[in-house]
């Protein structure tokens, strides 16, 4: 796997480990549940258990993508790209569900899909060559 691909694969778990944090762990604070597009406090109590396991979800994601990386590392190359492009794939489908859902979250579904694109990108430019 190229490095350019790990590079955007492991910075796509990244932000997927902080997406974690937001819906699972800070969610409560006014800040992060305005970034939802929530109105108020009633409402964020509502969403807080499917954010608690949306968060749960994006981190078991990253997870993943790190394992394969690891697994690439250390010497189970095809173990390893299998975890990443399914790691990935799953986060770029998501974002192509985010923003058919709702064109108001373009921008949140740019956030969560170009890096995992650009490393399903490299991975297969790679595997081509």
């Amino acid at each position: 796997m190229s490095p350019l691909a790990q590079l955007f694969a492991v910075a796509a778990a990244l932000i997927h480990v902080l997406f974690f944090v937001m819906e699972s762990i800070v969610f409560s604070q006014p800040k992060v549940w305005r970034r939802f597009g929530l109105k108020s406090q009633a409402d964020a109590d509502i969403v807080k258990p499917m954010a608690l396991n949306q968060g749960f979800y994006n981190l078991f994601l990253a997870l993943g993508v790190l394992v394969g990386i690891a697994l690439v590392h250390t010497g189970e190359v095809a173990s390893g790209v299998t975890a990443v492009v399914f790691g990935c794939a799953c986060m770029l489908l998501a974002a192509v569900v985010l923003v058919s859902s709702n064109r108001r979250f373009f921008k949140a579904s740019l956030i969560q899909g170009t890096l995992p694109l650009l490393a399903l990108a490299f991975i297969t430019a790679h595997l081509r060559a």
